[in-house]
């Protein structure tokens, strides 16, 4: 047993075992779980998170201050994906926030399809450039700090962000302020029991807060919000949840506690290994579609076309099969 200097953002508790003391870069990370819950967060942070987040995240990771072309490229690609996620919510014309439009690329799809979209982003570069290739209307800065009237969106879209936030349960609750009452909150997030990665690479300095669907079912309830359904990935590496405002008709009672989880996670993290890893195709599946990934990346990017020609072409056929389900319509 050992204590915190941060209390359990989901029961707050201040009771944790240590599930890992290095990040996957080998650098001193102190990665912490709930006993009583199984939360996992980093304790203590990592790092100053404004400055991190609005200056050296998108360098550290990307090693560029805007997008690339093969940046570009690659997240037009999970554009289009998150866009078949959550298509069945968007069968008419809706007003969309999507919080962390880093490059543009998911929100540019979705206006190009007709929607009113607007975006959160805190790093300068990719929020100026997403603005100036894209048309979009972005409020550069972080998520706490925008300013959107109650109950304005039909759709609230956070793909890989609440796990890098200090305080996820307040911004659970500060975006279901901005949904309206019939909306969906889609909220993606790593999924702490995937050992799809290396195991060294479970933690990183970039990811405060680490869940799996329970713990974040039960944080989002915490703050007014309902699963409707989930989904996770065929590598089990994320988790795609859709939440609303609206209270199921049957409901168990709210308790913070999650009697079980601490040690069903530990067990999966510290079972993970490289060599049952290895004996799975995972690794060699990610490895080739890399290298394919790679080669298609440097052929489609070859004649240094501008990010808007790169996505228009990229997302023309999505759009012709939008424009043909609206012509049958009529």
């Amino acid at each position: 047993m050992n204590a915190c200097s941060i209390p359990c953002n989901l029961c707050g508790g201040a009771e944790v075992s240590i599930l890992s003391n290095r990040s996957r870069s080998g650098k001193p990370l102190r990665t912490v779980i709930c006993q009583a819950c199984g939360l996992v967060w980093s304790d203590p942070r990592p790092h100053e998170a404004r400055q991190f987040y609005e200056e050296e995240y998108r360098l550290s990771y990307k090693r560029a201050y805007s997008p690339k072309s093969k940046h570009v490229l690659r997240a037009g690609h999970v554009a289009l994906s998150r866009f078949e996620k959550i298509e069945q919510f968007l069968s008419s014309r809706k007003a969309v926030l999507d919080v962390g439009t880093g490059g543009g690329e998911f929100a540019y799809l979705l206006q190009s399809l007709g929607h009113g979209v607007e975006g959160i982003e805190p790093n300068r570069g990719y929020a100026d450039y997403s603005i100036r290739e894209y048309g979009l209307t972005v409020q550069v800065g972080f998520v706490q700090e925008a300013a959107f009237v109650p109950d304005s969106f039909d759709v609230v879209t956070i793909w890989h962000v609440l796990e890098h936030t200090e305080d996820p349960g307040f911004i659970l609750a500060l975006l279901r302020s901005w949904l309206k009452p019939d909306g969906i909150l889609v909220v993606e997030v790593p999924n702490v029991e995937a050992t799809c990665q290396a195991p060294r690479s479970t933690f990183h300095e970039a990811h405060l807060y680490n869940f799996n669907v329970v713990s974040l079912r039960r944080l989002a309830r915490k703050h007014g919000l309902h699963e409707s359904r989930h989904l996770i990935s065929r590598d089990g590496g994320n988790i795609t949840m859709f939440l609303s405002r609206t209270e199921p008709l049957v409901q168990d009672r709210y308790d913070a506690s999650i009697p079980g989880n601490c040690e069903w996670i530990s067990r999966i993290v510290r079972r993970h290994s490289n060599v049952r890893r290895h004996l799975t195709p995972l690794p060699y599946v990610r490895v080739w579609q890399r290298l394919c990934r790679s080669f298609q990346e440097r052929r489609e990017t070859s004649d240094e076309r501008s990010g808007k020609a790169l996505l228009d072409q990229l997302y023309a056929p999505r759009l012709q099969l939008h424009s043909v389900e609206r012509h049958e319509e009529i």
